[in-house]
């Protein structure tokens, strides 16, 4: 019979049984880097929840407190959904994973639960689940981002985005990227952007997001922990290969300044 197991994991954990991604490199940069990330958020009552078959990871959950999250959503009082992955569909993985998270989110009071999804990119949850579990579209954001939510009372506020998307990004001419290490694949995706600026010969400001605050206040998309800017123009917030920059930044370079 399948054996199947929920582990709430703490920094002991992390360090035994590993973080759940980018697990086929635990030597990489961004696996050792998302790794402490992790034990620093869990001083923030961070949740980072795998699925076990048979002792073998198949899945797991990221969430936190909204006013800690590295999404760039004013959710006060809100538990909010960073990650939620499976290797499988149709087991019911997912499922169990949103009901452990649910049930942690009433029995500490909160308001809710609220996750970003974008239909275009594999970099957020699915919004398939959570409309399956009775979560609303509340809001949308520039780049195809909706905000789904799941509140637990009617007479809640509801999650909302920040309105100045395009303003964020006109104060940068050259190219930059801003990131933080929620994710592993952020140092992969920087590398890239790099390869591609060398062979165009272009410097690159790399601006490291300190805290909560930094975040919502400069990030040009709610995904928040990547972004790649050029003459005010969002070039991506998720990795891209080196080749996909290097077309986008010519195309750039050869229109006006």
């Amino acid at each position: 019979m399948t054996h199947i197991e929920i582990v709430e994991m703490d920094g002991q954990l992390v360090e035994g049984i590993g973080s759940y991604c980018l697990r086929s490199k635990k030597k990489s940069e961004g696996y050792k880097g998302k790794n402490k990330w992790l034990n620093q958020q869990f001083e923030k009552d961070l949740r980072y929840v795998q699925l076990l078959e048979d002792h073998k990871q198949v899945g797991f959950i990221e969430y936190t407190d909204a006013e800690y999250s590295s999404r760039v959503v004013h959710a006060d009082g809100y538990v909010m959904i960073h990650c939620l992955w499976v290797s499988a569909v149709g087991k019911g993985y997912g499922t169990q994973l949103l009901k452990k998270c649910m049930d942690d989110a009433k029995q500490r009071g909160k308001k809710g639960v609220a996750v970003l999804t974008n239909d275009h990119t594999s970099w957020t949850p699915s919004k398939a689940l959570f409309l399956q579990h009775q979560f609303q579209l509340v809001a949308t954001a520039p780049y195809n981002f909706e905000l789904l939510v799941y509140p637990f009372s009617e007479d809640v506020e509801l999650p909302y985005f920040p309105h100045n998307w395009h303003d964020r990004l006109t104060g940068y001419h050259n190219l930059t990227i801003l990131r933080s290490f929620q994710c592993p694949y952020v140092v992969v995706a920087t590398e890239n952007i790099l390869a591609a600026a060398s062979k165009l010969g272009l410097s690159v400001d790399l601006v490291e997001i300190q805290s909560r605050d930094e975040l919502m206040e400069k990030s040009p998309t709610p995904y928040g922990i990547f972004s790649v800017i050029y003459k005010g123009q969002l070039i991506s917030f998720h990795r891209l290969t080196v080749q996909s920059v290097y077309k986008k930044l010519q195309t750039l370079l050869k229109g006006p300044v």
